[in-house]
């Protein structure tokens, strides 16, 4: 099976001491990971040392960052490069979040450029790719994600693809008043899959993880991961709440 995923995105979230008290919380309560599940924080890069000493000893839970830069070093103040995250044992690092997409402008190239950064580094991107409301309503939804995925991956080889986790964002499904059904999270996923498929052969597409992003909740989180294309989810809000990211760690697939 392929591996399952409960990855926490804490944004811009908590001080030091509510990040701290978090991931006790969470510890504390009941919940055991099978051999194919794992659970990622990816936590802001000031508690990225803080979180890993909290979840260090414990098996198939790892942390990782909420972005990195496409340059390996040099004179860019305020950046953080893939070297510096693979030299602290960073395993993961979100790549393409939506909010970075929006607000800072990054383009299919450059997003292309950071997961080679990673890759070429031994680090796992979790690439995020999905449509706005205005997207979904034309209909044009397949069209847009394949050429977020076609420009963005599909210059990696086959091994190096099979090294990529996917989050499937729906924008539209998130603080709009709208819901993405379980139904609707499949057809994406299942179609990310074949337009991997279509490049890479269907071994390798069915090799890959693609979790989804779209405001999962304890509630609908048995649901969506029960679908045969979505291997768990990047999850925003809920995971800032013990007792609600708990509920969606104990809700992957075994």
């Amino acid at each position: 099976m392929r591996k399952q995923i409960a990855a926490a995105n804490w944004k811009m979230n908590l001080t030091l001491t509510e990040g701290e008290a978090l991931l006790d919380a969470i510890s504390a309560k009941p919940h055991t990971l099978a051999p194919n599940q794992e659970a990622i924080y990816a936590v802001p890069f000031p508690y990225i040392s803080m979180a890993q000493a909290k979840v260090g000893a414990k098996t198939n839970v790892y942390v990782a960052a909420q972005n990195c830069s496409n340059k390996l070093s040099g004179a860019y103040t305020g950046e953080v490069s893939v070297t510096m995250l693979q030299s602290m044992c960073v395993k993961y690092v979100v790549i393409g979040h939506s909010e970075r997409r929006e607000y800072f402008n990054e383009s299919n190239e450059l997003l292309a450029q950071k997961v080679d950064a990673c890759l070429e580094n031994q680090t796992t991107p979790i690439f995020c790719c999905g449509e706005s409301l205005a997207i979904r309503e034309a209909g044009t939804q397949n069209d847009y994600v394949a050429g977020q995925l076609t420009e963005s991956l599909f210059h990696l080889s086959e091994t190096a693809i099979s090294h990529v986790v996917i989050a499937y964002e729906p924008i539209w499904a998130i603080g709009t008043g709208k819901t993405a059904s379980s139904d609707q999270a499949q057809e994406m996923h299942a179609f990310i899959r074949s337009h991997i498929a279509s490049k890479y052969g269907a071994s390798v597409a069915d090799s890959i993880s693609i979790l989804y992003g779209g405001s999962v909740k304890s509630a609908n989180a048995v649901e969506i991961f029960g679908q045969p294309d979505v291997d768990g989810g990047l999850v925003g809000g809920a995971s800032l709440i013990a007792d609600k990211f708990v509920a969606i760690i104990n809700a992957l697939k075994k």
